[in-house]
């Protein structure tokens, strides 16, 4: 009686949900019953809503507490002393007497938001018994203020609450492992399970827009997401309003799943703009600005895009007034100052109370999560950029799949100076605080070497995007207290140099992670987390994404990276076929891409670069790595900056050139601070030069380096 009074007394206040009732009923008799845990109400939901009498397998001590034991009466109780090895051979024997066991394999209630680590015991306990696993997520309890999160999420009294049985599945390490390693092993099999319970039940099949809606029911409108020089902090309700102003004022001149041209700054008016465009199915195309008029337009005639928004006052604070006129005779330049001087107080109040009422009229827009939401430009750092259209699901997809390895809340402060026509200052930097209730600060150039640090020491950075190049470059200009405040420095766009990462940890404390990923990606493909970290790799795949590794003559451990999942691009947009989607296809069938790099998988899942395929020489039939080259420069002079580039040989097929800003630096030098490394690996020819071409993102222009060596070397000849 009791539990079907407290069955429809949850029902009643917290509008409980369960998903997956069916997955429940085929995982057998011997079940072990793995929960995310997020509140002290997560016990009394699965006793009521679970069917059978099941058995919680619960810390003794927590068992002995007086307001719980009324609860424990309404299923088995299994008491665990942590402390004590027996107590999980005793859940072991426990199992095997085909029974349903509910345990939280993270051990506490959460106080980040996020899952804490998981515990390889109950992996080995799953593995040992042979007992079936069946995940069950709980999601809305953690906004309860039965959770652990006061002053970290907006809590209320009765949030509603779904719980969301996944497909039951097994944990075996086939007899491989044995001992500590056979712990260890089903422990990283769990949380594997775990981390890809968290991903498939989040709402990644939706509009950005609706995503924006979505964070401000759960944090609430008033919550500040963004803010940039001007200091005008800008809420959820005013940046929604701001974003149907613009939408609507752009709307007129062009037509529905139209590519608009972005020529913006970072700042709060260029994301209220991308929101705009979307809200009305419009598709921004992300200019990169510092590529020169001829570029830009040669971006706008791939993507097809007639109209460019920008800003009178940003043409003239950027020193862009000849490129913007350039353009001009390509495209039509509509300037946000000219779109908003007609606006009345009318059309101001209008727009707030559509914003206050976006979650009721906004279900009738006719938009898919599969329908593009940004077109962004490949760097083109070894050839012409293509358009890389990225569809909403895409997007958030990646959001989610972060989210559900690394955790973030909404204290964290990032700090966004990566432009936003680079994916990662797109996707990262700028939507993915905007959409999970952060605070996005925005810096509009990652250049000013001194001035970002001071930044970051100003509004309390907690969270940093870079690159390599970037990092470095504020590492030495920082002072030490400068990143004080930061919890996360993530680098990505370029292979992070050792030199860079322990001048991190040795000057400021903080251990940088390094992460991989592609525009087409969306653009995360992996990352090392505080739970996951392998120095040296850039982390593990990210959930729900598949890989394949081509091999490739030459190279005898790891091939070419092929990757599948929910964020993979939408498909190309090809200067030579402008307006035509060409959708991600490789030898492995559609969907699959080609990530062109040469990759090592260990056996823990952590990936290692080990060079483009396109970054490979091939030496008297050899294939020698363009970025151990760079590694092999940059142990021996780690405070220059350095880029290795083929060039064809007469004899041997291809040569390595090495440019450097090492001062004097000679092959010979190389070779006797690279002992034991073959002679075939060492550049030819070492090239000294003043600097290094970059691309605005920080990345080695390597197109340019190829065309720099090239000159110089025929200059000697």
């Amino acid at each position: 009686m009791l539990k079907k009074f407290l069955h429809w007394l949850l029902t009643l206040l917290f509008r409980v949900k369960i998903i997956g009732l069916d997955n429940y009923r085929q995982a057998g008799d011997r079940v072990l019953i793995v929960a995310n845990h997020v509140s002290f109400l997560d016990p009394l939901l699965l006793g009521v809503f679970l069917p059978d009498d099941i058995t919680f397998a619960i810390n003794t001590q927590i068992s002995e507490r007086w307001w719980l034991k009324p609860f424990l009466r309404l299923s088995k109780v299994f008491p665990m002393d942590p402390t004590h090895p027996l107590s999980l051979k005793a859940l072991i024997h426990h199992l095997q007497n085909d029974t349903k066991t509910v345990i939280f394999p993270e051990g506490r209630i959460t106080v980040t938001g996020s899952m804490m680590k998981i515990y390889d015991g109950t992996g080995m306990v799953a593995d040992k018994s042979g007992a079936t696993i069946l995940p069950i997520r709980i999601e809305g309890a953690e906004y309860s203020h039965f959770s652990k999160l006061k002053n970290i999420v907006r809590l209320r009294w009765l949030p509603a609450i779904t719980i969301h049985i996944m497909p039951p599945t097994l944990i075996d390490t086939h007899g491989a492992f044995t001992g500590k390693a056979r712990r260890k092993q089903s422990g990283h099999i769990l949380t594997d399970i775990m981390t890809e319970m968290m991903f498939a039940t989040s709402h990644y099949r939706q509009t950005l827009f609706a995503a924006l809606l979505e964070a401000r029911k759960i944090h609430g409108g008033k919550h500040t997401v963004a803010e940039d020089l001007e200091r005008r902090p800008l809420s959820y309700d005013t940046l929604i309003t701001r974003a149907i102003i613009l939408g609507k004022l752009v709307k007129p001149l062009t037509a529905p799943g139209e590519n608009v041209g972005v020529l913006l700054p970072n700042s709060t008016k260029t994301l209220c703009a991308i929101l705009g465009l979307q809200l009305y199915g419009r598709v921004p195309a992300m200019l990169n600005y510092s590529i020169g008029s001829a570029g830009m337009a040669s971006a706008c005639a791939t993507g097809q895009v007639n109209i460019v928004l920008s800003s009178r006052k940003f043409i003239e604070m950027a020193h862009l007034q000849h490129e913007a006129e350039a353009l001009s005779q390509h495209v039509k330049l509509v300037y946000l100052e000219d779109l908003a001087a007609p606006l009345s107080m009318r059309d101001k109040v209008a727009a707030l109370l559509q914003a206050k009422t976006a979650d009721y009229w906004y279900k009738n827009q006719a938009q898919d999560a599969d329908d593009a939401a940004v077109v962004l430009f490949t760097s083109g750092s070894e050839g012409a950029p293509k358009g890389v259209v990225l569809s909403h699901a895409n997007i958030i997809a990646n959001h989610q799949q972060i989210k559900a390895r690394i955790d973030f809340n909404p204290t964290d402060v990032v700090l966004n100076f990566l432009p936003m026509f680079h994916s990662f200052g797109f996707t990262v930097g700028t939507l993915l605080p905007v959409l999970n209730g952060m605070t996005a600060f925005f810096y509009p150039s990652p250049l000013h070497f001194a001035v970002v640090p001071e930044m970051a020491y100003e509004v309390g950075a907690t969270i940093m995007f870079g690159t390599n190049t970037f990092l470095a470059a504020y590492a030495k200009k920082a002072h030490p207290y400068d990143f004080f405040s930061l919890r996360y420095v993530v680098a990505g766009a370029e292979k992070l140099q050792e030199s860079t990462r322990s001048m991190w940890l040795d000057k400021f404390g903080i251990r940088v992670l390094e992460g991989y990923g592609a525009t087409e990606t969306a653009p995360v493909t992996s990352v090392n987390t505080p739970m996951d970290y392998k120095a040296g790799s850039v982390g593990r795949l990210m959930p729900d994404m598949l890989y394949k590794l081509e091999p490739v003559p030459g190279i005898e451990h790891g091939g070419k990276l092929h990757v599948a999942g929910p964020n993979i691009m939408k498909g190309y947009l090809l200067p030579d076929n402008p307006g035509r989607l060409v959708p991600p296809c490789s030898l492995y069938g559609e969907g699959w891409y080609d990530t062109g790099d040469i990759v090592h998988v260990d056996e823990d899942g952590f990936i290692h670069i080990q060079g483009r395929s396109k970054r490979f020489a091939k030496i008297s039939g050899e294939m020698v790595s363009l970025t151990a080259v760079e590694q092999l420069a940059a142990h021996a002079w780690p405070g220059a900056q350095h880029a290795a580039v083929s060039l064809p040989d007469a004899k041997k097929g291809e040569q390595v050139i090495l440019l450097t800003t090492q001062t004097a630096a000679t092959p010979k030098q190389l070779a006797e601070a690279s002992p034991g490394v073959a002679a075939i690996t060492l550049p030819k020819r070492i090239q000294v030069v003043d600097k290094i071409p970059v691309l605005p993102t920080g990345k080695t222009d390597y197109l340019t380096a190829t065309q720099l060596a090239d000159t110089l070397v025929n200059a000697e000849a």
